[in-house]
């Protein structure tokens, strides 16, 4: 298996201020690889490696502001830690957004184009895993996301039940990748997807090949003439398996 998770994407109307927003709350480097696309990732950092997951953001005219399948949570180290990240968010314009569940432990807000990401109460699970500690996707079942998930890409499940599964790179590093049940009237479409990556970059056609036998589909977004393949899961959720750029 040679297909890598390496990024996360997000649908911008501004990817400039947005992404300097999700910059200066992870403590991140940004870079650009042209207009309309702004580009996330650890100072320091060897894009790509498992020990991150890169963002990157990518303007579109007119993002859909609904509620959506995957969303971010950031990892703390104590209960002063998460107090001082969540002031320091709304400081940068992000609002809260806790949905009813102002008692939860977790403090949930939204960043200034109202995408919703958790900040989590001190956890020893995400002790390791930088600053996101993991991407969440809702998902009805998440034992059939395994099913397809588990197969797609190198990472190693950690936990599997009917409300949950969780996997993360089998090198032990880095966030992350969670299925969360959710009942079906509440999943939505998505403005924030995954990115893939074939290893080498050369196998592009033969992973996306393989990604169909396992039950993907190709999807068109508008995506024109592109090196990188869209494809929709077996519950729609759509990701692409990137080529050379």
């Amino acid at each position: 298996m040679t297909l890598q998770l390496v990024q996360v994407n997000f649908k911008a109307r501004d990817d400039s201020a947005l992404g300097q927003f999700w910059a200066e709350a992870l403590g991140w480097g940004v870079s650009s690889e042209g207009p309309g696309v702004t580009n996330l990732e650890p100072v320091g950092f060897d894009w790509p490696d498992p020990s991150a997951l890169c963002i990157d953001l990518v303007r579109v005219p007119d993002p859909e502001t609904v509620k959506y399948r995957v969303h971010l949570e950031l990892a703390t180290t104590s209960d002063a830690h998460q107090a001082e990240w969540v002031a320091r968010l709304k400081e940068l314009g992000a609002t809260p957004a806790d949905g009813g569940r102002g008692d939860a432990p977790w403090t949930v807000l939204a960043d200034p184009e109202g995408n919703v990401f958790r900040v989590l109460e001190p956890r020893e699970l995400y002790r390791d895993t930088g600053p996101v500690a993991a991407v969440v996707v809702d998902c009805a079942d998440p034992r059939a996301m395994v099913r397809f998930w588990g197969e797609a890409i190198d990472w190693t499940v950690h936990e599997l039940t009917d409300e949950r599964a969780l996997l993360r790179s089998v090198k032990g590093v880095g966030p992350y990748l969670e299925f969360r049940r959710t009942p079906d009237d509440e999943i939505v479409g998505n403005r924030v997807h995954l990115d893939v990556m074939s290893d080498p970059v050369g196998d592009q056609a033969r992973e996306v090949a393989r990604l169909e036998a396992l039950g993907a589909t190709r999807a068109d977004v508008g995506q024109g003439d592109v090196s990188w393949v869209v494809l929709a899961d077996p519950a729609g959720n759509e990701f692409c398996v990137l080529g050379r750029g």
